[in-house]
């Protein structure tokens, strides 16, 4: 089942001719992750975070004192709230808890340190609200990923204390794009290619800032300290070797790490959870390790 699923996913991505230039990209990441609309039952507000776009949603019978706090992806250049609407509602389901998505700043007419600077507004605006740090998870996919592990580790040398959990799905976590898995499996990932990703790096970072530095490249920094780690990958994507390799060196850092390999999975393939069979099975443990953890 999961396995021609994926197939109409795949030509449901290939129906969408590549876009030229940063607002069409944009609206074809929403285009294609709107697609499938959050499920009726879901209560959602929207909020203002000193000018930042958020929403909060909550689905039935989830406990509104834990929170998931999730940032998109798209390269720091493209996604949003709606975008990743769906992904965002279920996984809060899945875990029981209320989540908010944020709308950070995005490249290139706000480069780096925007994107990081933004996700710590939106983890001081939850600690304000007065839910306890050990009762907030904090996830993301792709760009959302590497930004999720720079807010823990920026929380970290501050001080401060950290989220009770991490949940990265295909987090992009090397932007010197040095990953082996960019050339091995650029035939199958309909997504992401290393010659896309170069622009990003271009669109995101000031040109004189070393690729990397951990606060854009976690895979090189001390990752000491982060709270017990679920990573969820396909199979299919150039990104895998950012996963593998970060996992690597998480558990090296005595880091309790979960990473999850879906055969003939792409990249971020829980957003296609309303259609996709894996990727409702990848929220639900997503969701059971969020549980245990808050």
């Amino acid at each position: 089942m999961g396995h021609s699923e994926i197939d109409d996913v795949r030509a449901l991505l290939n129906s969408k001719p590549r876009p030229v230039g940063w607002q069409q990209r944009r609206q074809r990441i929403e285009e294609v992750g709107s697609a499938w609309p959050a499920a009726d039952d879901i209560d959602r507000e929207q909020i203002d975070i000193a000018g930042m776009p958020g929403e909060w949603s909550i689905a039935p019978g989830s406990d509104a004192s834990r929170a998931l706090l999730y940032f998109h992806g798209g390269g720091y250049c493209s996604g949003s709230i709606l975008s990743h609407r769906r992904l965002v509602t279920e996984a809060g389901r899945a875990a029981k808890t209320r989540t908010l998505a944020v709308e950070y700043r995005l490249a290139p007419e706000h480069p780096f340190p925007a994107a990081l600077d933004d996700a710590l507004s939106a983890w001081s605006f939850l600690r304000k609200s007065g839910i306890a740090a050990e009762h907030i998870a904090v996830g993301g996919d792709s760009a959302g990923g590497g930004l999720t592990v720079a807010l823990i580790n920026r929380l970290r040398d501050a001080g401060e204390r950290g989220p009770g959990c991490a949940w990265l799905i295909s987090p992009w976590t090397d932007l010197t794009l040095s990953g082996a898995t960019l050339v091995t499996k650029d035939a199958v990932d309909p997504i992401i290619h290393r010659g896309y990703l170069a622009e990003l790096v271009e669109a995101y970072l000031p040109p004189v800032m070393d690729r990397r530095d951990p606060r854009v490249s976690p895979l090189y920094a001390d990752l000491s300290g982060l709270p017990p780690t679920l990573i969820q990958i396909g199979a299919c994507e150039t990104l895998l070797d950012d996963s593998t390799r970060f996992a690597a060196a998480a558990g090296a850092a005595n880091v309790a790490v979960t990473l999850e390999i879906w055969p003939d999975m792409i990249h971020a393939f829980p957003m296609w959870n309303a259609h996709l069979e894996p990727g409702r099975r990848a929220l639900a443990q997503a969701g059971e390790f969020i549980r245990r953890h808050l």
